[in-house]
């Protein structure tokens, strides 16, 4: 059951919406239909491997060969991406020191191995401060330590925003070895049996209640992955972990003081222990690629990405994900069409991806750079699109992660059209650059960028309907009331995606490979130049 829309409060809701975007080429009322069909309930809320999934891939099919793109992945528009779902069962239990923990309010745990059933005996327990290995920072949570079978405690986020010095790390701005995922990985790496990350909400960005939703119920990933994945993984809050070192004399805030500073890493002599039995199941979803042949370097490519997939049905009620990520969607469908429609076609291939999985950890986005369908060495650049502007127009264009990559030059003459300048994201310590799909292409050293809107609306009366927007749509990320509206002021969407398209245009058209800045962690894999 979807729920109603709120009335507009205001005459400037209606009235803003009426104003013309004063642009050439983009066509709102096709970008909004655009959102307004891949957001109805006839999708199902678009989750992977169900009926909506068909249904989204038929409407996709359908507009990139009514544009005359040519399939992306050999004669077909589709590349299957198989995943596995992952879902614990009833009766997972985990202690720490002796004492059982109640799940999911004290702790989460699942396993991304496809064994019905995991458990961890009598394991030694090692906090491992950050449980970050960063050579380039000089810095090593793991130094001389064997945590083969043991299980590790970690720190939420990076050690500069818990110092907030701009030298130390990236200060605030949360780095990649900041991540959970990355933990995780790096846990594993290590040969540990199990990883739990103690939950702090301000350094996390988020509170209890969002992992307890995350990481129950069913888990997917994607079919034999070689991901370095622990036995087992979760979170635990806090105040569990400050009982456990108090029992043995320590405390925990002194540890993250010093951890911040310096690798800390201290053996306990508390164990865990733990068991879960879990269903696996195999099931297969795709991705959608379509492409424009480059006039003289069709080897080289330029990539425009989007997420289908939202997160379904729950019950009688529908997650339409109409911002996330119908908008970025019709971004992309929108961008295509000014490309077939240009008078002639680009030096390089242009290539569109709308990818399946991002809600579940970039599994179609990840899928793809494993598997792709144009070379990664010969990709120029990606260009991200999750979630447009649908608050108005606004002077500046945000790009998460800005100084990252060459590709904000590309952005940024493109914006400078429209009298905008680029504005870094309001909120670096929440490591937005990590969470979108073309985060998935940088780990492979291809320059990728997530942009779009900004926070200062071109007008008084935009400025009103902005407020208003942002008030009717509170609480609605993720959640059923995410939904498409006729009175939304999709003219910062528009303008969003001219940015992208003259961006893309130009990259597409030149003999330039961006690379990563200097002071970016992944300048090593493809340097600027």
């Amino acid at each position: 059951m979807k729920l109603t829309l709120l009335a507009p409060a205001l005459l400037v809701l209606g009235a803003c919406s009426q104003i013309p975007a004063q642009h050439t080429g983009i066509d709102e009322t096709r970008f909004r239909a655009d959102i307004k069909e891949l957001a109805s309930d006839r999708y199902q809320g678009r989750q992977p491997t169900t009926e909506g999934e068909t249904l989204t891939l038929a409407y996709l099919e359908k507009q990139f060969r009514a544009m005359g793109l040519e399939p992306g992945n050999g004669d077909s528009y589709l590349q299957p991406v198989p995943m596995v779902t992952y879902t614990t069962e009833p009766g997972t239990q985990l202690s720490l020191g002796g004492e059982p923990l109640s799940l999911p309010e004290q702790a989460v745990l699942n396993s991304f191995h496809d064994r019905p059933s995991q458990t961890l005996s009598n394991s030694d327990i090692v906090f491992v401060g950050y449980g970050i290995d960063a050579p380039e920072y000089g810095w090593n949570d793991y130094q001389g330590l064997d945590v083969t079978g043991k299980t590790v405690l970690i720190l939420v986020n990076d050690p500069g925003f818990a110092t907030g010095d701009p030298d130390h790390f990236k200060g605030s701005t949360m780095t990649y070895y900041g991540r959970w995922d990355y933990k995780f990985a790096e846990a594993g790496r290590k040969g540990a049996a199990a990883a739990l990350i103690i939950h702090d909400t301000e350094p996390a960005s988020y509170p209890w209640s969002v992992v307890a939703n995350s990481w129950t119920g069913p888990q997917l990933d994607l079919a034999g992955s070689a991901d370095p994945h622990p036995m087992m993984e979760g979170w635990i809050q806090k105040e569990v972990a400050q009982k456990l070192l108090a029992a043995e004399g320590k405390n925990l805030e002194t540890l993250m003081a010093r951890a911040a500073q310096t690798p800390v890493n201290l053996s306990l002599n508390a164990r865990a222990d733990a068991r879960l039995n879990q269903k696996v199941e195999y099931a297969t979803s795709h991705n959608v690629v379509a492409k424009l042949t480059g006039s003289e370097r069709p080897d080289e490519v330029v990539s425009y990405t989007a997420h289908w997939d939202h997160i379904g049905t729950d019950g009688e009620e529908i997650y339409n994900g109409a911002l996330d990520n119908a908008t970025g969607v019709a971004g992309i469908l929108e961008i295509a069409r000014q490309f077939v429609s240009a008078p002639k076609p680009p030096m390089r291939t242009v290539q569109f991806i709308a990818v399946t999985g991002e809600e579940q950890g970039l599994l179609g986005s990840r899928y793809y750079v494993a598997n792709p369908t144009e070379s990664l060495k010969k990709t120029a650049g990606v260009f991200n699109l999750d979630s447009t502007n649908v608050y108005g127009a606004v002077k500046e264009f945000t790009v998460i992660g800005l100084g990252q990559s060459q590709l904000d030059d590309y952005l940024g003459e493109a914006a400078a059209g429209q009298q905008r300048t680029l504005a870094p994201e309001r909120y670096p310590e929440a490591g937005g650059f990590f969470r979108s799909d073309h985060f998935s292409f940088v780990k492979e050293g291809v320059p990728a960028v997530f942009a779009g809107g900004g926070s200062t609306p071109k007008s008084e009366a935009l400025a009103e309907y902005r407020s208003n927007m942002r008030e009717e749509m509170k609480g609605c990320y993720h959640n059923t009331c995410d939904i498409y509206r006729e009175h939304w002021n999709l003219s910062g969407a528009v303008e969003d995606i001219e940015v992208f398209y003259r961006a893309g245009n130009a990259l597409a058209n030149s003999d330039h490979w961006p690379g990563f800045n200097q002071g970016s962690e992944f300048h090593s894999l493809r340097p600027a130049g």
